[in-house]
């Protein structure tokens, strides 16, 4: 018996949050959501189909530290 082993480029994994799981991710509610989305200011959500759509795990979490290290410096900066 002969296995072939393929050489495949390694693909990130991701998923992809309802709205439910994105507001406990960032204690953040829809309206606030949707308004700093509309400012640009939060992740893009990916439509899933023409009622639905989620956000990818990775941007938001990425910007749930993004928030944490501004905090941080903020917080540095003052005596």
């Amino acid at each position: 018996m002969h296995l072939v082993t393929e050489n495949r480029p390694q693909v990130q994994r991701d998923r992809l949050l309802r709205l439910p799981q994105c507001e406990a991710l960032t204690g953040l509610k829809k309206s606030s959501i949707y308004t700093l989305m509309k400012r640009g200011d939060f992740p893009r959500c990916v439509q899933l189909t023409a009622r639905c759509v989620a956000w990818p795990e990775s941007t938001v979490l990425q910007w749930v530290q993004n928030r944490i290290n501004k905090a941080q410096q903020g917080a540095e900066v003052q005596p």
